[in-house]
């Protein structure tokens, strides 16, 4: 087994126009003053990366790298869940996500879904470049309108929702491949894989792609009433990456998981600050330790009551305290017998001992 490191930050909640959270460097001596020890990168926002400059610059990463080791830290992972979205969008989201892609592409799906095919092939290269080998995103959404089966489904309508969306995918996941980093999708609502059998369906779609796992995020399982826990079981071997996000579920006599259309805080289903919800993270780490994963533990704080600073310094402390450090030895080594096979086979009755 080994130890799950830790702790890192995304730092899509924090990037903000005033200093110090307008570039990167201000970001990292914000991150390592409140305890972190690893960043997870959002490569859409020019105020922390150049995506770019980093799919193709070597000496570009190596610099990032170095004003990020200045104050301790690494990069997790890259994060590129806006484009993500843009590889597959019904229409009904055109222009709620339109802000995801540069202003001269919106109103443009077809240049739109190009340029965020190209950002994840960008991504491919420019983890390679950083020596990271997994990066998640978003898998967007073709059929998340349909999820209630009113008006009745046409036979197909999710046949060939899926067979779209990893017609669309399964390129994009070679060239992850090609550079040796792990795919990883945000199980998520309103994206099309946003459970266990979704992500199952678009796996056997990718022809089970060595490349196509899983970031794991127990709040948005959580809030569809999973077993986040038992999810650990099922998908161990697919989940490379994790948000520390806690969440709560209070469902009343007037509303529960749809909301209602109500703001995140009149929700039955809302995000908390780690701790501060129903998640059992004393489980998810055992399980995870026990399944020997060997990710980070990224803080994605969106909490609808705190305020982002103590939820960052919180946080730090939280999966600090949460890591399971692991044993380099038995703890009942100190009555184990010494091994022989003569002795096994006495034992069990086998053979008597010389």
């Amino acid at each position: 087994m080994r130890t799950i490191k830790g702790p890192g930050v995304f730092l899509a909640q924090f990037a903000r126009d005033e200093a110090p959270f307008n570039n990167i460097e201000g970001l990292a001596r914000w991150a390592a003053g409140k305890g972190f020890k690893g960043v997870q990168i959002p490569t859409w926002d020019k105020r922390a990366i150049n995506l770019e400059l980093a799919a193709e610059s070597q000496d570009y990463c190596d610099e990032y790298k170095g004003k990020l080791a200045a104050h301790g830290l690494v990069v997790t992972e890259l994060a590129s869940h806006l484009q993500g979205q843009l590889v597959a969008l019904h229409p009904a989201f055109d222009l709620p996500a339109d802000s995801f892609a540069p202003p001269h592409l919106r109103n443009n799906p077809k240049a739109r879904q190009e340029w965020a095919v190209n950002q994840l092939h960008l991504a491919a290269r420019a983890s390679a470049r950083f020596g990271i080998d997994r990066h998640v995103t978003f898998s967007g959404t073709l059929l998340w309108p349909y999820l209630y089966p009113f008006p009745q489904w046409p036979d197909g309508l999710i046949d060939e929702g899926f067979d779209e969306l990893a017609k669309r995918w399964l390129p994009i996941l070679d060239a992850f491949g090609h550079n040796g980093v792990d795919l990883c999708f945000e199980i998520h609502p309103t994206e099309d894989l946003h459970d266990g059998l979704t992500f199952e369906m678009f796996l056997a779609r990718v022809n089970n792609h060595p490349r196509c796992n899983i970031m794991y995020d127990p709040s948005h399982l959580l809030l569809q009433s999973l077993d986040y826990l038992a999810y650990i079981d099922h998908y161990h071997e697919r989940i490379k990456m994790f948000h520390v996000k806690d969440a709560e579920f209070r469902p009343t006599g007037k509303t529960g998981a749809y909301g209602g259309f109500q703001p995140w805080v009149s929700r039955a289903g809302r995000f908390r600050s780690p701790g501060d919800g129903q998640i059992d993270f004393k489980g998810i780490f055992s399980k995870l330790t026990g399944y020997d994963y060997d990710g980070w533990a990224v803080l994605e704080w969106e909490c609808c009551l705190k305020n982002s600073e103590d939820g960052a310094a919180e946080g730090a402390r939280f999966i600090r305290d949460h890591i399971i450090g692991v044993s380099t030895h038995a703890f009942d080594d100190f009555v184990k017998a010494e091994a022989s096979s003569q002795l096994n086979r006495k034992i069990i009755g086998l053979e008597e001992l010389a």
